[in-house]
């Protein structure tokens, strides 16, 4: 069994490009050090549509992954072989898992009640639903929702700062920690979703609702499965 942190970035800004590349592995050995230190054992790198390759370091094993942004929310590429790079809102969802299972990644569906409309999509090919480490209290809709679709939950911090690391991530029941047998794991649901719950997330979670509610992304509409965020490409109501 393998703790793995299914959802993190190795830089906290966006944009200026040629700067993150150059920060990137930098970044990367700040998150396997906090990794080490909350006792996981690998870390997918998922950056917002792009992928670079990095070294094991610090005895935490670095998993390939790309977060793709599609026209309707963002998904997650884990596996041997994700895209480098993908052109943000160009995909659609089923392009985005069609591209992933072509490169026998899994698709999973990121945030799925954060500004997202993916969830609604009930053909679409998933191989798992994230619980999200900066919105845990959606925990019992993806539940539901991944009952409903029969598949597997996995967790990920989604971290943008190295201090995050850790705050959600995945039990993966695999013989070796290699992408492609994590692949497997998530494909065949041996995999499980844990949520660090201790009063520092607590209030670091608290902390991110306030600085939504702020930007007016958060959406607490009546009814048992409101979502968060007004999902690309939509006005909001």
């Amino acid at each position: 069994m393998y703790a793995v942190d299914l959802h993190t970035h190795t830089r906290f800004f966006h944009g200026r490009r040629e700067l993150g590349d150059r920060f990137d592995p930098v970044g990367y050995r700040l998150l396997a050090a906090v990794a080490r230190l909350r006792g996981l054992d690998g870390l997918a790198t998922t950056n917002h549509d792009y992928y670079t390759a990095f070294p094991d370091s610090l005895g935490t094993t670095a998993l390939p992954g790309n977060e793709i942004t599609t026209t309707r929310g963002h998904l997650l590429v884990v596996g041997p072989d994700p895209p480098a790079e993908t052109d943000p809102g160009e995909l659609t969802p089923e392009e985005a898992v069609e591209l992933a299972h072509d490169r026998g990644c899994a698709a999973v569906l990121a945030h799925p009640y954060r500004n997202s409309t993916i969830r609604d999509l009930g053909e679409l090919d998933l191989d798992a639903i994230e619980v999200n480490g900066k919105h845990p209290r959606t925990r019992a809709w993806v539940e539901r929702l991944a009952d409903h679709r029969e598949l597997p939950l996995v967790g990920g911090s989604d971290a943008h700062y190295p201090f995050e690391v850790g705050r959600a991530h995945t039990e993966v029941d695999a013989e070796e920690l290699t992408p492609a047998a994590v692949t497997d794991a998530i494909r065949e649901g041996r995999v499980d979703a844990r949520v660090d719950d201790r009063l520092p997330y607590r209030l670091l979670r608290g902390l991110y609702r306030r600085i939504h509610e702020h930007k007016r992304q958060l959406d607490s509409p009546d009814g048992p499965t409101p979502g968060v965020g007004n999902p690309p490409g939509e006005e909001s109501d």
